[in-house]
This record gives C-alpha cells, sequence and structure tokens, in this order.
C-alpha cells in the first residue's frame, strides 16, 4: 500500500472516521472511502455502507475487476445515563457484545467501583460529560434514571448527534411528558421519532436483568438495521 494511503487510513482510524480500504484484486490498486460522509449513490459505496453497517468485509465485482471491502469501524460505545439496577445489568452485557461502555452519573454513591466492576464511569453531569466524550455514528445512548434533571440533558445531547440510538426508560406516560418538554426546547417531532421511548423491545420484561436484554436487543436490531415490530 502507498505510504500516502497508509497514513491516511491510520489517521481515519485515530478520528474514529468509519472507513473502507477497496482493493482491486485484478490491478492490486487500492483507495480509501468513506461511505457515510459520500453522500453519493453508487454501487460501490452502497455496498461499503453495508459492509460497515454489517460489520463484515465483502469481495463484490466491478467493471474494473474484483474489489475486496475490508472495513475500518470505530468501537461501538455505549453510554448509560443513571447508575441505577438496570444499569448494572446492562453495562456487563453491552461489554460482553464488544462494547465500551461508561456509566455516567453525578451521583457518587451510585456510580461506584463495587457496583460496577471493570466499567467506565463518569460522575459528571451528562451534558457535560457527553459534550466531551464526544458521541458519534458508533454510539447508542441510554437514560435510565427517571430523573428529568438527568435524563432530558443527556437525551438533549444526544439528538444534537448522529448516534445510531437513543433509548430512554418510562412509560408511555412518562415518554409523552418527555417529548412535551423536549418540545419547548425546540426539538421537532423527527427528532423526538429516534428516541426509544419507553426503552427496549417489548418482551414483558420484568427484572432489571430482563429489562436489560430487552434493551440489548433492540440496540443490536438498529444497529444492523433490523425492523422493529
Amino acid at each position: 500500500m502507498d505510504v500516502t494511503l497508509l497514513k491516511e487510513l491510520q489517521q481515519a482510524r485515530l478520528d474514529k472516521r468509519q472507513v473502507v480500504l477497496a482493493t482491486n484484486l485484478t490491478n492490486g490498486s487500492n483507495n480509501l472511502l468513506y461511505p457515510f460522509e459520500n453522500k453519493n449513490k453508487t454501487p460501490i459505496l452502497d455496498e461499503a455502507r453495508t459492509a460497515l453497517n454489517t460489520d463484515k468485509p465483502r469481495e463484490i465485482e466491478t467493471e474494473d475487476g474484483t474489489l475486496f471491502l475490508n472495513i475500518f469501524n470505530p468501537p461501538l460505545r455505549l453510554f448509560v445515563v443513571g447508575a441505577v439496577h438496570i444499569a448494572q445489568k446492562l453495562a456487563p452485557i453491552a461489554a460482553a457484545a464488544a462494547y465500551d461502555v461508561t456509566v455516567i452519573d453525578p451521583r457518587r454513591s451510585f456510580g461506584s467501583e463495587f457496583r460496577f466492576p471493570g466499567i467506565n464511569l463518569d460522575d459528571r453531569w451528562p451534558d457535560e460529560a457527553l459534550a466531551e466524550l464526544a458521541p458519534d455514528r458508533r454510539s447508542a445512548i441510554v437514560t435510565l434514571t427517571h430523573d428529568a434533571k438527568l435524563d432530558d440533558p443527556a437525551l438533549e445531547a444526544a439528538l444534537n448527534t448522529d448516534v445510531f440510538y437513543i433509548g430512554a426508560l418510562g412509560s408511555n406516560r412518562t415518554n409523552a411528558k418527555r417529548h412535551q418538554r423536549l418540545d419547548k426546547k425546540g426539538f421537532t417531532a423527527g427528532d423526538m421519532e429516534r428516541i426509544h421511548g419507553p426503552v427496549g423491545l417489548d418482551i414483558g420484561a420484568q427484572s432489571p436483568a430482563e429489562i436489560a436484554i430487552s434493551i440489548m436487543a433492540e440496540m443490536t436490531a438498529t444497529l444492523r438495521g433490523k425492523d422493529l415490530p
């Protein structure tokens, strides 16, 4: 590979950009593709987007020969707002699914190493923490506190990013009140459609562990582009 191209690839990975290295298996030429930054609709870019979305490299046939699309995705990240019982179950499940998990809660008695062994903890207010942590297309944000003072700033921050999943714990009534508050902040109906609330697939979950499973299932389906019920 050309040294200049290699340096560009290394920088793209440091910048957490989703990039595809397209190698022509006929003539050995290489090219870097940024499918989600390039809004053009072409067969190659569409295939590259699919490869990134599925986390699977692929070969495609073109007029110039066979292309091998090797993917370079940033790590998956999950930001959980609220160091509550559900978070205690969700964090290790997500970590096992290769997410880099951070639990955000300014209430230090909740967000302790004892309650969340091996999990990144952030005791700043959610909006402050998320501003520095910079969630991206490979990130999910889930709010679990039932406290508008914590959940709402996190949701506002989330809606101003391109994270692939936003979830908020609460009943349909709680969700409706949340929408009213966000509406007063200037968010549109389209913005609020991005919020999965009540969070998680409706599997009749009762315990914190079952609710965590339902959240993880909905996150996974959204990540992989599967239709949700």
